[in-house]
C-alpha cells in the first residue's frame, strides 16, 4: 500500500510539474507577444540603403506605439483587425520600418521626408519639398574600406528638413537615375520615404517598387541600436564578436 501511495504521489508531482511548465511557457509567449506587438520589436539592417545613419550589421529596436497599431504591427503578423487604432502621423525626418506596399510582407526601413499633401521632387540631387529646396551642407567624406582594404570616399552632407530635423546623407553624384525626378504629390494617408544613401536606395522615388507608403503600413519608428557587427559577421558567430563588434555604435539613438 505504501509503495502504491508513493507511486501515485510521484505521478501527481510529475503531472503538476508538467502543468506548471506548460503555464510558464504559455505566459512567456504571451508576454513576448505583448511586448513585440505593443512596445518594441528588434530589427537588423541587411542592406546599405540607410548609410551613413544605419550600417549593414546594425541591430535596433523599433517602437511599435509611435504610430499606433494596425494589422502590420501585430506580433507575428496576425490579422486581428483592420485599420489603425491610437494612430498618429509620422514626422518629417523619422526613420521608420514599414511593410512594403506591393506585398504587405517585406520589412523596409527608410526616412520619412514627405507627409500627406506634400509635393516632393529631386532636382540635381537636391530634395525639394513643396517647391522649396531643402538645405544641404557639405561636410567631410564618408569613408569605408572595401574587401581589399582600400579606402572608399563618398561625398557626405547634412540635410535639414523644414521642421529643423537634421541628419547625414551620402551622394556618389548628383546626376544619378534618382537625382532628377518628376513631382510626386503625396496622397492623403500616405508618406514619402527615402534612404540616406541617396544613390543606392530603392524608395518612394521608384513607384513600381515602393512608391507612396500608406501610414497603415507603418510598423514603428527606429529608436536606438542595441548591437552592431561588422558587415559579413553573423550574429551566431560569437567567436568573432571581440574583433567585429562595433562598440562605438552600441546604444546610439537613431536620428
Amino acid at each position: 500500500m505504501t509503495f502504491q501511495k508513493e507511486t501515485a504521489s510521484n505521478a501527481k508531482t510529475k503531472e503538476s510539474g508538467f502543468v506548471e511548465t506548460v503555464k510558464t511557457v504559455f505566459f512567456a509567449v504571451l508576454i513576448a507577444f505583448g511586448v513585440r506587438t505593443f512596445a518594441f520589436e528588434p530589427f537588423n539592417i541587411p542592406s546599405g540603403s540607410m548609410i551613413p545613419t544605419l550600417l549593414i550589421g546594425d541591430y535596433l529596436f523599433v517602437s511599435k506605439f509611435s504610430y499606433g497599431y494596425s494589422k502590420h504591427t501585430v506580433g507575428f503578423g496576425l490579422p486581428l483587425f483592420e485599420g489603425r487604432i491610437l494612430g498618429s502621423e509620422p514626422e518629417r525626418g523619422d526613420v521608420a520600418v514599414f511593410k512594403l506596399p506591393r506585398d504587405n510582407k517585406t520589412d523596409y526601413i527608410k526616412r520619412v521626408v514627405g507627409l500627406p499633401g506634400d509635393s516632393i521632387q529631386m532636382i540635381g540631387g537636391i530634395l525639394h519639398i513643396n517647391g522649396q529646396p531643402v538645405k544641404r551642407e557639405r561636410i567631410e567624406d564618408f569613408v569605408t574600406t572595401d574587401s581589399l582594404g582600400r579606402s572608399i570616399r563618398t561625398a557626405q552632407f547634412i540635410e535639414t528638413l523644414p521642421n529643423g530635423r537634421s541628419y547625414r546623407i551620402i551622394e556618389e553624384s548628383d546626376n544619378g537615375p534618382l537625382d532628377n525626378t518628376p513631382v510626386f504629390k503625396v496622397p492623403a494617408g500616405n508618406v514619402f520615404v527615402m534612404g540616406d544613401n541617396r544613390d543606392n536606395s530603392l524608395d518612394s522615388r521608384v513607384p513600381s517598387q515602393v512608391g507612396f507608403v500608406p501610414i497603415e503600413n507603418m510598423v514603428g519608428r527606429a529608436e536606438f541600436l542595441f548591437f552592431s557587427l561588422d558587415e559579413g559577421t553573423r550574429f551566431y558567430e560569437i567567436w568573432r564578436w571581440p574583433v567585429d563588434l562595433r562598440f562605438s555604435r552600441l546604444f546610439n539613438g537613431v536620428r
